[in-house]
């Protein structure tokens, strides 16, 4: 079995203030992957025991980053995507063992301004021929993390009065669906659970008591080649203790 989580922890520091490492370690997961770190590595807590840490900071102080924590160590660490604009806000790392790659991954928010959903688009533009050269490496990946895009309407609780706004755009909601459906990629928490709305949330706004009322978004996800997705035989959001605005994905694989 192979136990995989990701988490937008929104601050590794706060997270760690929270108990998310105590939580980790009662989790045996194989790779844990995080995102939004804003953190560099001099403000890092300590890796825990039994495990590797390995981290892609953001230039800019408190901002982005992405990391992976694993049981065993990698025999290939790969920071960033080779776009200097891109890798400078610390969105992607992957890690290789033999013929599987485990990925943290942190996509563009636009939720802020224009410039900001330009930013996303440009994102989405470059990773787009990166995903389709994966997809046809012949490895075993699976691609952890924020992408920032809720892909259908079963997806967020508002879906109507958010049609116009980041996350839920049509150009976002239409490039995961070339992702999915030209270039072959699987959604893993969607193949188990076709139909979970409410359970399957994994963001929730901190304006108007969204967290309590559930009024959330499903933004993080496992996305993998298909033979791996055929492998995932469980997949849940932990929603019991509360580390970040985000809430972990877990999934099994066989």
């Amino acid at each position: 079995m192979l136990r995989i989580i990701t988490a937008n922890l929104n601050g590794i520091r706060s997270a760690a203030r929270k108990g998310f490492f105590e939580w980790m370690a009662m989790q045996n997961a194989d790779f844990i992957c995080i995102q939004e770190l804003k953190a560099q590595a001099e403000d890092m807590p300590a890796v825990p025991e039994g495990m590797h840490g390995y981290f892609h900071y953001a230039e800019k102080k408190g901002y982005s980053g992405v990391g992976i924590y694993s049981k065993n160590e990698p025999d290939r660490i790969v920071e960033g995507l080779g776009i200097p604009e891109i890798d400078a806000e610390g969105r992607y790392l992957q890690a290789d063992y033999g013929n599987l790659s485990v990925i943290s991954l942190y996509l563009p928010s636009g939720s802020s301004s224009e410039e900001r959903q330009q930013v996303k688009y440009y994102f989405l533009d470059k990773f787009l021929p990166h995903l389709k050269e994966l997809k046809s490496s012949g490895r075993e990946v699976i691609l952890c993390g924020d992408w920032n895009i809720a892909h259908k309407e079963i997806d967020l609780k508002n879906w109507k009065s958010n049609q116009k706004n980041s996350g839920f755009l049509p150009e976002e909601r239409a490039w995961l669906s070339h992702v999915f459906d030209e270039v072959g990629w699987v959604d893993v928490y969607r193949k188990l659970h076709p139909e979970a709305t409410g359970e399957a949330y994994t963001w929730w706004s901190n304006r108007g008591a969204a967290w309590e009322k559930n009024v959330g978004w499903r933004i993080d996800y496992q996305i993998a080649t298909e033979g791996t997705a055929q492998r995932a035989k469980s997949a849940h959001v932990y929603r019991e203790s509360r580390f970040s605005d985000h809430a972990p994905l877990i999934v099994d694989y066989e």
